[in-house]
């Protein structure tokens, strides 16, 4: 495989996008994405959904983006993995240029979740849990996460206030964001006092749907290198690992093994350990999520979790930084997109180009985008080349 590196980025703002339709947010993100890169066409597009087959009644996205966006007759697909589609168009279009197939590849992460009502939208997500043994009862995603937090308190003492600092980081992150759907910090009294959506998860502990989408153009590396563009940024490792649907299935259901392999993999790949990481953008889809996410990479002991919150170490300042533009909690999460808008921000981490949320110093990025409740799990680490 030959290096590959990003040359250009794209996004939309998260947010209720109810005057455009799914295919022309993913047309702006591509448009920008080729604007960056000063380039106006690749040979391959992979798109990452997961909803619009049952949401917008419209599958076969690959060649309904690329006829849009004028790039008819290219290699075009959907590619799927529930809430990490979005990384999986990635890792797809370095694969494709890597191999040598193509010589350059776009990957676009879209989702329109605030067309169709709560309900429906909720039964979409739903299905990337089993439907034999999930499904079949009405749990949803918040349900099942909150099944796996009680446990979580349960077995290591946490109380619900110790998860706090998450939320209050996301928000205090997504101040800094233009693209965020939220950009308001929360205190604490705001946590404790939110709704509970099913005990012991509450509004603020999970976050928001929403329509987006963002873009990166990946190709070979020693084609672009000196050419005197804007600081490249290298795909240094990436890899998938998976898990059993259900939870009930796994050996530990405290323990996201598959986010453990990933993360193992895309270190060995780029030949660094945890303490190497200037910053992880996590998927934080709940608060617990990112306390197992934060132990499955090794950034804090089993059940430690919020201990690396709680003592600040995972700020702008921190030892780890994570959602420095807001995370899923206040970015927002349109899943199929939300793996491409960890990139997208990574990237301009690296190449200092994150504004106000800009971290000193970015040399190495962790990005992590989980499917389902950590039955597929897709990290990334970018680097500057």
């Amino acid at each position: 495989m030959r290096e590959v590196a990003i040359l250009g980025i794209g996004q939309v703002p998260v947010g209720e996008h109810w005057d455009k339709r799914l295919v022309e947010l993913a047309g702006d993100a591509i448009f920008a994405a080729l604007e960056d890169a000063e380039v106006n066409r690749v040979e391959a597009l992979y798109v990452g959904n997961m909803m619009a087959g049952q949401l917008d009644k419209q599958t076969h996205l690959g060649a309904l983006i690329s006829d849009w966006v004028g790039f008819r007759g290219i290699e075009a697909m959907t590619v799927e993995a529930a809430c990490s589609s979005g990384a999986l168009a990635l890792r797809t279009a370095m694969i494709a240029v890597g191999s040598g197939l193509v010589s350059s590849a776009l990957a676009v992460g879209v989702e329109k979740m605030t067309d169709t009502s709560p309900r429906e939208t909720t039964a979409a997500l739903a299905s990337a849990a089993s439907a034999d043994w999930e499904g079949v009862h009405g749990i949803t995603f918040v349900g099942l996460n909150a099944l796996i937090m009680r446990r979580y308190m349960h077995e290591y003492g946490w109380k619900h206030q110790d998860f706090a600092p998450f939320s209050l980081n996301a928000h205090a992150n997504g101040v800094n964001n233009p693209n965020a759907r939220f950009q308001s910090p929360i205190t604490e009294d705001i946590y404790r006092q939110a709704v509970m959506v099913a005990d012991p998860i509450n509004l603020m502990d999970a976050s928001p749907i929403g329509d987006g989408a963002a873009a990166a153009i990946v190709v070979p590396l020693d084609l672009v290198k000196g050419m005197g563009h804007k600081t490249l940024v290298k795909i240094a490792g990436s890899s998938v690992a998976t898990d059993s649907l259900a939870v009930h299935d796994r050996q530990d259901p405290l323990w996201l093994s598959a986010a453990e392999k990933s993360a193992r993999d895309v270190y060995h790949q780029a030949g660094v350990g945890p303490e190497e990481i200037d910053i992880f953008e996590i998927h934080d889809a709940f608060s617990i999520m990112a306390a197992l996410s934060l132990e499955a990479c090794g950034f804090a002991d089993r059940g430690q979790g919020p201990r690396l919150a709680l003592e600040g170490e995972i700020t702008p300042k921190g030892r780890i930084p994570i959602a420095t533009m807001g995370g899923l909690k206040a970015r927002g999460h349109p899943v199929g997109a939300t793996g491409m808008y960890q990139v997208v921000e990574a990237v301009q981490q690296l190449r200092g180009e994150a504004g106000r949320a800009q971290i000193d110093g970015v040399k190495v990025t962790l990005t992590q985008n989980i499917g389902g409740s950590g039955a597929t799990v897709i990290s990334h680490i970018l680097t500057a080349a």
